[in-house]
Order: C-alpha cells, then sequence, then structure tokens
C-alpha cells in the first residue's frame, strides 16, 4: 500500500472556507480508493491570536475526523509566508518524531505548497509538486516574484501550461505534466430537480491579489471579473445569485449596488461555510454562472475551476468564462464557456429550453474527465513509475 503524504496550504487557517477543504479531500478520496494510505500535511501561520487559532484547529481536526482522516493529520506551526530552511520545529495534533517518521516511511509528497521549506522537501522518497494557480504560478516565478524549491515532478491542471500553447514562453520550467481536477463522483452524486431556480457560484469577492509586470498592474480578483458583467441579471430572465465571502465597508458597499443590477447575493460565511453547507448549495443550485479572475483568461491556460467541477458532478450545468482553447472542454452541451454578456444569456435560454438533457450532460462531463480515481492513477503512474491503473482492476 503506497504511503502518500499531501501538503495542502491556508486550510486550517481558513474555517470557513467549506469550497477550500473540498478541493485538497477530493485528491485524498482518489488516492484512497486506489488503495493509498493518505496522510495530510500543512503548516498553521500562527499569529498569536489564541482562541482564534485554537478554534480553527479544533475545527480543521473534527473535519478531518469526519474524514476518516482522524490520526493522519500533521499540522505544524510557522511563522513566515516565506519558505523556511529548517525543518519545522513545533508541531500540533502529533509529535515531531512521529511526523517524522511518516515522512521517511512515505512513497511521495504531493505538494500544493509552493513557499514549502527545502529541509522538509529533502526528508521525502519522492516530492511532486501540484500547480492549481495555471499561469499564475508560472508567472510569479519567471519574474522572480516567487521562489519554488525544487521538486521531482511538476503536475499543472492548466492545460495550455502543460502543451505549452499559454503564452508565456519567457518562463522555460522543469516539464509540466498536465492533470485534470478531480471530483470523487462517489461523494458528489447526480442530484437532479427542475424546480431549483437561480445559478449561483461561490466566491471571495476582494482580495489583495494583483499582478505586477513592470510597469502593468492591474486587480486579479473575482470582482474585477465580475464587474465587467454587472448588468447580466438585466438581460435574462434566469435568476443569478453570488454567494460572496465579504469583509470590508466598500464589500457591502457593492454588494448593494449589485443587488440594485438583479443579482441575489449571500454572505458565503452563512451558506457554504462547511464542507456539507458547501456540498448542499451546489446541489439545490438549478447550475453555476461564473467569471474567471483576469489572468485566468489572459493566459489563455484553459483553467477550470474545481467549484465548477462540483456542479459538473451534480448534474447541474454551467456558464463559466472561456479561458482558452481546450482539446476536452465541451460548448454548447452541459457547460457553456462565454466571452461575452450575448453568449451568457444565450446560454442560459439554451439549457433552460431542454434542462434535463443538458443535466445529464454536465455529469457525464465530470464522469469522462474529471473522476478522482483516474487522476490520482494518472499522478501515481508518474511519479512512481508504477501501474496503478492495471493493478487496480486485477
Amino acid at each position: 500500500m503506497p504511503i502518500v503524504v499531501i501538503s495542502p496550504h491556508n486550510v486550517v487557517e481558513f474555517p470557513e472556507g467549506g469550497g477550500h477543504f473540498w478541493v485538497y479531500m477530493q485528491y485524498v478520496l482518489g488516492l484512497r480508493q486506489l488503495g493509498c494510505d493518505v496522510y495530510w500535511l500543512e503548516a498553521f501561520r500562527t499569529k498569536g491570536r489564541t482562541e482564534r487559532e485554537r478554534a480553527a484547529l479544533e475545527t480543521f481536526r473534527a473535519r478531518a475526523e469526519a474524514f476518516g482522516l482522524g490520526g493522519k493529520t500533521i499540522v505544524y506551526l510557522t511563522q513566515s509566508n516565506s519558505p523556511s530552511a529548517d525543518l519545522p520545529a513545533e508541531y500540533l495534533v502529533m509529535s515531531r518524531s512521529e511526523a517524522e517518521a511518516i515522512y521517511r516511511r512515505a512513497d511521495l509528497l504531493l505538494n500544493f505548497h509552493y513557499a514549502i521549506s527545502p529541509a522538509l522537501l529533502a526528508c521525502f522518497r519522492h516530492t511532486a509538486l501540484v500547480d492549481i494557480d495555471p499561469g499564475l504560478l508560472q508567472f510569479w516565478v519567471s519574474r522572480e516574484q516567487l521562489s519554488v524549491p525544487r521538486h521531482d515532478f511538476y503536475f499543472t491542471i492548466g492545460e495550455n501550461i502543460a502543451s505549452g500553447a499559454a503564452p508565456l514562453s519567457d518562463y522555460n520550467a522543469p516539464g509540466w505534466t498536465q492533470i485534470r481536477p478531480p471530483i470523487c463522483l462517489e461523494r458528489w452524486p447526480y442530484v437532479f430537480d427542475r424546480n431549483s431556480k437561480a445559478f449561483t457560484t461561490i466566491s471571495i469577492w476582494e482580495s489583495s491579489d494583483w499582478i505586477v509586470d513592470g510597469d502593468q498592474k492591474y486587480a486579479n480578483t473575482k470582482r474585477a471579473a465580475f464587474l465587467k458583467f454587472a448588468d447580466l441579471p438585466q438581460w435574462t430572465t434566469q435568476p443569478l445569485e453570488l454567494a460572496l465571502f465579504l469583509r470590508t465597508e466598500n464589500d457591502m458597499a457593492e454588494e448593494t449596488e449589485l443587488q440594485k443590477c438583479g443579482w441575489r447575493i449571500r454572505q458565503s460565511r452563512q451558506v457554504t461555510a462547511t464542507p456539507e453547507l458547501y456540498q448542499q448549495y451546489i446541489q439545490r443550485s438549478r447550475g453555476e454562472f461564473s467569471c474567471a479572475k483576469p489572468s485566468y483568461v489572459k493566459f489563455q491556460n484553459a483553467w477550470i475551476s474545481d467549484r465548477t467541477i462540483c456542479y459538473l458532478a451534480s448534474g447541474k450545468p454551467v456558464v463559466i468564462q472561456n479561458t482558452g482553447p481546450s482539446s476536452f472542454l465541451p460548448n454548447g452541451e452541459g457547460m457553456f464557456r462565454f466571452s461575452t454578456l450575448d453568449q451568457a444569456v444565450s446560454a442560459f435560454e439554451a439549457i433552460n429550453s431542454d434542462y434535463e438533457r443538458h443535466c445529464r450532460a454536465a455529469r457525464e462531463i465530470a464522469e469522462a474527465n474529471f473522476d478522482s480515481k483516474r487522476v490520482a492513477e494518472h499522478i501515481l503512474n508518474t511519479a512512481l513509475s508504477r501501474n496503478f491503473t492495471q493493478t487496480r482492476r486485477q
């Protein structure tokens, strides 16, 4: 039984992010379906807010336990976002000696934390970096805005990053192997309800995310993306709802403006704060409408959100912003990829004219392209040079 340690980023510190927890859990579930013994390793950046941090850790521990990771979570303390040259010295949940024993036994570290310690990487037999910010990660590294320690293997969910078709030729990193964002189809069943009303999505509205390239600078947020389509509800009879993580007074003011344009607004902390609520919210939706961060459109990486795949698996058609040409992402049945307001309006009309057909097509897209078992097989076959596909089917 292979031992795989996954190293997510910012899950323990973000207890309100029910969907963020699912991003990494899909990999855990796929690996476990192949018979792997999976451990969760995460840096917990302490800021001295003792009660809040204690509550966040307890929330994470309870969720991990509920998903079968009791006794398999490794949480270490850090004071900085920058990679340390040293091994972690202070651990929570399990002891340092227990954690380091797992590192020595592990077959693979599957790492999503770009600023991980090189000393920690060196404890593992094989290491693989998983890029879930395609285009952005390559841009940051090429502009020396981020330094990523060396790994043995490099995986990306950006189709056009792996193929070289994305306009990032100035970053000649080690070869990227494409994987697709995984979804555990057994945990995300088809749910059909012809009476569901709103197309929805879930997002952090504003953040300090900026793209800086010499003299050029632009906001790389969902806010910047959605405001370009703020008038959409006035051009369609399809109800549209946003579950947003709103934090500032300016956020609240813009919530009012969006409502004036016809958007329904929900607080994500109220409707999607836990993994269970996140799933229920998606499964009660009619479908998803979502814009992409500006960088994903600019870099033409054929990115698709892990959240969108949850909608697809649930049998919910999606209307999502086009992020570049793709060899496998469809357009016109179950999934519609828009670039203009008119294209989005037309997509709603097409879906609602034969809703059940598009629901079935959405599920079929998830089954054909994003099954977590197949994604995990591809990772293990590449990183461990073993035929897990054949082993699992014998």
